[in-house]
């Protein structure tokens, strides 16, 4: 005789599986199990190579026992800049440009219309003519030129030596090293800046004006050979800021490691004369 209490010991046939079926996922789940565990052991390599790599970046840079005084950590390998030197260092180079500007303006070494021209064929913007010009056209014409002049010949480019072809070739090596990897590029580039000319000699300015600016480099320069004071004295200003960026470390915000840019503003139409 079947009781209802016996009945409800009895299992029901939805909880039996077939042996095939539970053997088949006992195999699937210790094979999830043993992925998982040479995942977690990939990890923890991961990890152990990554601490390797900072600990080596910070040996180069040379972090340890580093301090900070007015905005810059000085530490034993180089400095760290951050973005209050950097915006602060490039408005006092910005007021440079224009007090050289305004300063040419008001004692012009040739006529304001020459000055005009030679910019112009510089900027490869117009055929000069013979309108006439006024100074505040001419003031913009130089700082727009020297603006570039510092983007393209200074900021963008490694000047680490006195010669202009070791320079480009050092400027390739560290855009093909930022296109794999910025961290290691800029290791290497501070690396490279700490045995970087200490200065931007007149000869390097003269030489970095005339190739972005040659007609600007004869007007500036004298008869004895030598470029004006005043350019040099800008150029000089410059190289400074760049061996403030590209030579110092990372920031100290963080660890990721930044690459200045410096750039112009590409003109929306020809520059005319009498505008």
């Amino acid at each position: 005789m079947v009781t209802a209490e016996s009945m409800a010991y009895q299992p029901s046939q939805g909880e039996f599986v077939p042996a095939e079926q539970h053997r088949y996922v006992l195999t699937n789940f210790r094979i999830a199990h043993e992925k998982v565990k040479q995942q977690r052991v990939q990890l923890q390599e991961q990890e152990e190579q990554v601490a390797q790599l900072r600990a080596q970046i910070t040996t180069l840079e040379g972090k340890e026992g580093s301090s900070t005084v007015g905005g810059v950590g000085w530490n034993q390998g180089g400095t760290s800049v951050d973005d209050w030197s950097t915006k602060n260092t490039a408005s006092k180079l910005e007021k440079l440009i224009n007090h050289w500007a305004a300063d040419v303006i008001r004692a012009p070494p040739t006529p304001l219309n020459v000055i005009r021209d030679v910019t112009l064929t510089d900027l490869r913007s117009s055929a000069p003519d013979d309108s006439e010009t006024s100074p505040m056209l001419v003031q913009s014409l130089l700082r727009h030129a020297m603006a570039e002049t510092i983007s393209e010949g200074v900021i963008n480019c490694l000047i680490v030596t006195s010669s202009s072809e070791a320079n480009v070739q050092l400027t390739r090596i560290h855009e093909h090293l930022f296109a794999r990897d910025p961290t290691v590029a800029g290791v290497w580039r501070r690396q490279t800046f700490s045995a970087a000319v200490e200065t931007c000699s007149p000869a390097m300015s003269q030489q970095l004006l005339a190739e972005t600016m040659p007609g600007l480099a004869r007007l500036f320069t004298s008869e004895t050979g030598m470029l004006s004071a005043s350019v040099a004295q800008l150029l000089d200003a410059a190289y400074g800021f760049l061996h403030m960026l590209h030579g110092s470390g990372a920031g100290s915000a963080g660890g990721a490691d930044t690459f200045y840019r410096a750039f112009v503003p590409e003109l929306g139409s020809v520059l005319y004369q009498r505008r």
